[in-house]
């Protein structure tokens, strides 16, 4: 008697232990976005835009997918810059700068779109593991080992300065699904938005739990002859300067000569 019975708890328990090995797999499903240009070029009358990122989800739950447990953010990042953070202090009647915080690899803009409110998708702990939504993007300074205090009130200076800027934006509901695998994003561009090569990626949670992420590289540049400005500029500084002092004299020069009086 006790023989089938140990073989039966036996084989109970290995069922069992099976089973949680089974729930502790790896998630199947894959997220994968397209954009329809690599490259958008924009003018200098440009007011903003609003720039569409299609996507998919492969190797979807049916159940999970009619429970509506599948939520997607996309967000796209501008280029690192070193940013430096100045303070304004009055002194003796004049507004001065008396202190200032360099910052490292500052995305220059960072647009977010979501398919429901934050707080339905996921946790505050992921959102801050995967350094996702704008109070959670990490801003470095030069300096870490300086005043925490300063820091800090730095830092909460630097993403107010972004935001009120318009080149640090949340979209709840901006991503939406046109299918079970199919979604649509809609990611808002600043008039202001820098130029460079910008990183969009696309985050799939599943019940609110992470699964898998992509990405896909975005350039921004001017168009026209801003841009052979730019272009000009950048890759002949001596000489850029050189012809704006030069500009500076003759307009100087012919400003004198019609304004004079005799």
């Amino acid at each position: 008697m006790m023989a089938p019975l140990a073989a039966a708890i036996m084989f109970f328990l290995g069922a069992a232990l099976a089973g949680n090995a089974f729930g502790q797999e790896a998630p199947s499903e894959d997220i994968q976005i397209g954009l329809s240009t690599d490259r958008v070029s924009i003018t200098s009358d440009f007011a903003g835009a609003n720039l569409t990122i299609f996507g998919a989800v492969d190797d979807i739950d049916p159940l999970i997918s009619r429970q509506g447990g599948y939520d997607v953010i996309v967000v796209l990042e501008g280029p690192p810059r070193t940013t430096v953070v100045r303070k304004k202090t009055r002194v003796l009647g004049m507004w001065i700068n008396t202190h200032s915080l360099v910052f490292r690899d500052v995305p220059a803009s960072y647009s977010v779109a979501l398919t429901r409110q934050p707080q339905d998708i996921t946790d505050t702990a992921n959102y801050e593991r995967l350094a996702l939504r704008v109070e959670n993007v990490r801003l470095q300074p030069l300096d870490a080992d300086g005043n925490p205090q300063t820091i800090e009130e730095f830092t909460a200076a630097l993403r107010a300065r972004k935001l009120a800027a318009g080149l640090y934006v949340e979209r709840p509901g901006g991503v939406q699904f046109l299918s079970r695998s199919l979604f649509r994003a809609t990611l808002q561009l600043a008039p202001n938005v820098p130029v460079g090569t910008h990183r969009a990626r696309a985050f799939l949670f599943r019940n609110g739990t992470f699964v898998r992420e992509t990405s896909a590289a975005l350039t921004i540049r001017k168009a026209g002859i801003e841009q052979r400005i730019f272009e000009f500029a950048h890759q002949n500084g001596l000489l850029y300067g050189l012809g704006a002092v030069f500009v500076a004299i003759v307009t100087g020069w012919v400003g004198r000569m019609v304004f004079r009086r005799d």
